[in-house]
């Protein structure tokens, strides 16, 4: 049901797969329909034009029910376009699975072969196949098979490759699990919606190409028709007499072009990608849809201000809240954390800033981003695009994954400027060699002809913030830049990115998980779970006196060296789905404190003293005010 679901989203797919069924139908019932014989010749009858009394569709050259012959010969040719795509698809993924599998020397003979047969053009091949075997239905069978092998045996050979080098396979070979075990359940079950896909993309060639071969006069035989043989029986009254062409013509032109369009649709149902919109092209701006008015006033105090800033997700019928309700406000010069679990909306409250939350399926459901007092939620996408990289810059998480690995760093560090400035390239390049000088890295002048993957991660992260420092940023929004460094590159790219926000006075907000980071770098920390703030304050008074528990369990499940030994803490259950949240405090259900009225109404973010927040009804005071 899930499948035909996402298969239904396709309007074309579903009208591909409505016609494809009552094609197949009509074949499947043909016996039982009271049609006249195919095979009987009327010669006096000849050429009846259509609609004629006992001719629907007229007759042939010889006499024959064009109505009748194009039933029977659709049901012959969808028997061998089917026969031909699987007998193709099973020895193809049989070699290619082989091939991919075992590797080496086995891998080289079979597919030298494969690449000798497709050097061949299909056809070509099809017609040496069945002018060696000889005319005949089921020789051209053979022949549409035999030329297709080679495309599922190198399709499924690639993926193949990648799936042989994986954790769970070499798991699998440790448990002593044997070579065919192993392709039988680990392999194939992998590689079978490829195949699926692969088939459902070619049945259309397959039957074009038998109906080729019987048009020839190298398929079916006489008094036997399929479609391609009437067509061809047809090519001498083409004009004379056009509607013999024309029925079987316009049968083909409907069930390949209703195999293409289902094809494409099975495609996109089984990639688990596009099921999930992964592949799906976003607009160049997060879509606003603000059901609930805009938030307050900006803080014209404040350099970025959020308030009450909400972002959903809408997949099919389910809506995820992953933002809900967000109040931040930074000062210029001044780094604010933002910390919580895996899943809490950090990065999506990151994203929402500028509109970069893909749509679909992501959108701005409620509130108001300021920057420097103007609303940016709805703002035209040019006023957007002109901040982006030039006022707000970023630096993400992976920079492997962001830097363009075909591009030296020196032309996307020249690009980042060149983007919102006419700058002259030669003088583009002076200031991308400056900028990896002030990050620090050595011979920047050989470094900036350097490609992505010739850096190491340190240096690659350290690109990324010259990156944004390209344009001189008021506000630099780091996504846990430091995550997969190492403790003395992460000690490094901290102090840079301190001692370039007080020397450039930027604002810094700083998304991690590390509250050593915290202590490190910001001066304010702002603690999330379940796409709402639940607590904020000074760093000081965070991580000295927490007052909310869930900040309190965070701080309890990081090991402290030198402490001596003492119980390191994991939080009990798992944070609620954003698109199912309990009423109250989402916290409650993992909280030791929690009573009932923590699950009833909305839980404010209220003041406690002068520099503290805290949603939660009964927050640890007197530590926090100690």
């Amino acid at each position: 049901m899930a499948f035909l679901k996402l298969l239904a989203r396709n309007q074309l797919a579903l009208a591909g797969l409505v016609v494809m069924a009552l094609v197949v139908l009509l074949a499947l019932i043909t016996p039982l329909l009271p049609l006249a014989d195919p095979n009987a010749t009327n010669t006096p009858a000849r050429f009846t034009e259509p609609f004629s009394d006992g001719a629907l569709l007229g007759t042939d050259h010889l006499g024959r029910d064009l109505l009748s012959r194009l039933m029977w010969g659709t049901r012959l040719s969808l028997a061998v376009g089917f026969a031909a795509a699987v007998i193709a698809a099973t020895i193809g993924a049989a070699i290619g699975i082989i091939a991919g599998y075992y590797g080496g020397r086995t891998d080289n003979v079979i597919m030298r072969v494969v690449d000798v047969l497709m050097a061949f053009p299909y056809i070509l091949l099809a017609l040496a196949i069945v002018a060696a075997l000889g005319p005949g239905l089921m020789n051209a069978l053979i022949a549409v098979a035999a030329v297709n092998i080679p495309f599922f045996a190198r399709n499924i050979r690639g993926i193949t490759v990648g799936i042989a080098n994986k954790e769970f396979v070499d798991a699998a070979r440790l448990a002593g699990l044997s070579n065919t075990k192993i392709i039988l359940t680990e392999i194939l079950p992998n590689v079978i919606p490829v195949i699926v896909i692969a088939m459902s993309t070619t049945i259309g060639w397959m039957i074009l190409e038998t109906a080729g071969l019987s048009f020839l006069g190298l398929g079916s035989q006489p008094p036997v028709a399929d479609l391609g043989s009437m067509l061809g029986e047809a090519r001498s009254a083409l004009i004379t007499n056009p509607h013999t062409s024309i029925v079987p013509g316009v049968m083909i032109l409907i069930i390949v072009m209703a195999i293409n369009l289902l094809g494409d649709g099975v495609r996109d149902a089984l990639d688990p990608r596009l099921k999930s919109g992964a592949l799906s092209r976003p607009l160049p701006a997060t879509l606003v849809d603000r059901t609930r008015q805009p938030g307050g006033p900006a803080d014209e105090t404040a350099l970025l201000h959020l308030s009450d800033l909400q972002t959903q997700f809408h997949v099919g019928a389910r809506i995820f809240r992953a933002v809900g309700g967000v109040d931040l406000r930074i000062q210029p010069g001044e780094c604010l954390g933002l910390i919580g679990e895996s899943g809490s909306g950090k990065s999506v409250t990151a994203l929402s800033i500028m509109g970069l939350v893909a749509s679909p399926p992501g959108k701005i459901t409620g509130g108001s981003v300021f920057y420097r007092g103007e609303d940016l939620i709805g703002a035209p996408y040019e006023k957007l695009r002109s901040l982006r990289g030039r006022r707000v810059a970023y630096i993400f998480q992976d920079p492997l994954a962001t830097l363009h690995p075909l591009y030296t760093v020196g032309e996307q560090l020249i690009e980042a400027v060149r983007s919102h400035y006419n700058t002259p390239k030669d003088e583009a390049r002076a200031h991308a060699i400056d900028l990896l000088k002030s990050v620090r890295i050595p011979n920047a002048e050989d470094r900036v002809d350097n490609y992505p993957h010739e850096l190491s991660g340190g240096m690659r992260q350290r690109v990324g913030i010259a990156m944004a420092l390209a344009n001189d940023p008021d506000v630099i929004i780091a996504d846990e830049p430091t995550t997969a460094l190492d403790v003395t590159v992460q000690a490094q790219i901290l102090t840079l990115l301190d001692d370039l926000r007080r020397e450039r006075d930027v604002a810094i907000l700083f998304i991690t998980h590390d509250f050593g980071v915290v202590a490190q770098l910001c001066d304010r920390v702002a603690v999330m779970y379940a796409g709402r703030i639940v607590e904020q304050g000074t760093t000081d008074e965070i991580l000295s006196h927490p007052a909310h528990p869930y900040t309190s369990r965070l701080m309890a499940c990081v090991p402290e060296l030198g402490g001596g030994q003492r119980r390191l803490e994991a939080i009990p259950g798992l944070p609620p789905v954003v698109d199912n949240l309990p009423e109250g405090c989402a916290f409650a259900d993992r909280c030791n404190k929690a009573r009932d009225a923590c699950r009833q109404g909305d839980i404010p973010l209220d003041t406690l003293g002068q520099t503290r927040r805290v949603r939660c009804i009964d927050p640890e005071t007197e530590e926090a005010t100690a």
